[in-house]
């Protein structure tokens, strides 16, 4: 039976009100990009009267930018690839074997993402900084110290995930390749792996994004040269000024490689948070 038309009306209306909260903000950020910065700071106009693209030009000489931006894809990407890896044998193992600690194990690795994230800022900080005293090995203001913080709260999140997707895939698998002649890490690569390509795309996408725009623990686990970008787009920020068409313009900029590759996983990743959150 076809739905009436109040409730079609009703739900185009809610369709193009919810449109325009999220267009608007984004037109708004595309067109103070390409102000000249007296025509952002003066009276807001909707139609802009002129429009440059030198902001995208500035916005790399007026703060080092793209070396903000290689410590990002840097540490983003090595946190997004510990998180899959390690999260792939933990979950596996704990999907296929049955050990002692189990349930304690996975109760434990759920829990950890009911505590906010600043609880662990000071210990991670004295940790860094005790090791780095003692040792040598300078953790604190370092891409490896960044990366290690990132996969406190990722993999956690990543192993619960894949846990519940593998367990999703039968086990007459694993059986069809024992009989092939796999042991359990050829079952794990040639078998599991492939039938878990959704799950393992959603987790890969959901660390990378967590780590690319974290703000906190970057703002204190960072200095001057491993600074990431999420921290970097402050120094747009003068005691003087501050320049609100180059903080639009390299917000876009920032953004594309993220927006970039969710649209190019989307269909992955609703498969896979969507078989991963079901048990």
């Amino acid at each position: 039976m076809a739905p009436p038309q109040s409730f079609l009306w009703a739900r185009r209306v809610f369709l193009t009100l919810l449109t325009v909260f999220v267009v608007l903000p984004v037109f708004v950020m595309v067109t103070s990009s390409l102000k000249p910065l007296e025509d952002v700071t003066g009276k807001f106009q909707w139609i802009p009267s002129g429009l440059t693209v030198s902001p995208y030009f500035d916005i790399w000489e007026t703060v080092p930018l793209a070396d903000y931006f290689m410590n990002s894809l840097v540490v983003a990407g090595a946190a997004t690839v510990c998180s899959v890896v390690i999260a792939v044998f933990a979950a596996y193992a704990v999907s296929r074997y049955n050990f002692r600690g189990k349930r304690v194990f996975t109760v434990t690795v759920l829990s950890t993402q009911m505590f906010p994230g600043i609880l662990f800022l000071l210990p991670l900080f004295l940790i860094y900084v005790n090791i780095g005293n003692a040792t040598g090995i300078a953790l604190f203001g370092s891409r490896i110290g960044l990366i290690i913080t990132y996969l406190t709260f990722s993999l956690p999140f990543s192993i619960w995930m894949l846990i519940g997707y593998f367990d999703s895939v039968p086990r007459d698998l694993d059986e069809a390749a024992k009989v092939d002649g796999c042991g359990p890490l050829g079952a794990l690569f040639r078998v599991i792996v492939p039938a878990a390509i959704p799950g393992i795309v959603a987790v890969a996408v959901y660390a990378f994004m967590t780590a690319w725009g974290e703000v906190l623990f970057a703002s204190v686990m960072t200095n001057e040269t491993t600074r990431t970008l999420a921290v970097g787009l402050q120094g747009y920020s003068t005691q003087n000024d501050v320049y609100w068409n180059q903080v639009m313009a390299a917000s876009l900029v920032v953004s594309l490689p993220v927006v970039a590759g969710f649209l190019l996983l989307q269909r992955y990743l609703v498969t896979g948070l969507t078989a991963g959150a079901v048990k």
